[in-house]
């Protein structure tokens, strides 16, 4: 017997129904503990428990999909000391334990770079380090490129 394996996608929320938008969202409320029962959750964010229960193991923030993995970013950043040490203090102060580092030479002011972490020990969210690593001054750009 042949079994299927399951696909996944790293989507963007704003290009997601806002049903599914809407039941991470009410996922999150129960959750945290700001809406006590799922009828209080659904009824605040404004979709039915049908909704709810056919979504809800379905959807999970990034966060909670990307513990316990290796993630990869890209980086280009500016020929400037310390740009590339000031993102891997970043990940480690996160908790993120680096695995590789691939920097190529710089060209025109600007070097490539790869970075993958592991995530088992990250004391914050992906998206928050993420946004930590891209607000380092001469990070231009980043792109998360891969998880495994």
């Amino acid at each position: 017997m042949v079994e299927k394996r399951e696909k996944f996608y790293l989507v963007q929320e704003h290009v997601l129904p806002q049903v599914l938008q809407k039941t991470a969202e009410a996922k999150e409320l129960l959750k945290n503990g700001k809406a006590k029962t799922i009828n209080e959750a659904v009824q605040t964010v404004g979709i039915s428990r049908g909704a709810f229960y056919k979504y809800r193991d379905y959807i999970f923030p990034f966060r909670e999909a990307s513990r316990g993995k290796i993630l990869t970013i890209s980086l280009i950043l500016e020929h400037t000391a310390g740009v590339l040490s000031a993102g891997l203090n970043a990940i480690a102060a996160a908790g993120g334990n680096v695995l590789t580092i691939n920097q190529g030479i710089p060209l025109q002011g600007v070097a490539n770079a790869s970075i993958s972490f592991e995530t088992d020990h990250l004391r914050e969210d992906v998206n928050e380090l993420l946004a930590q690593l891209l607000a380092i001054p001469g990070v231009q750009k980043l792109e998360l490129i891969g998880q495994s």
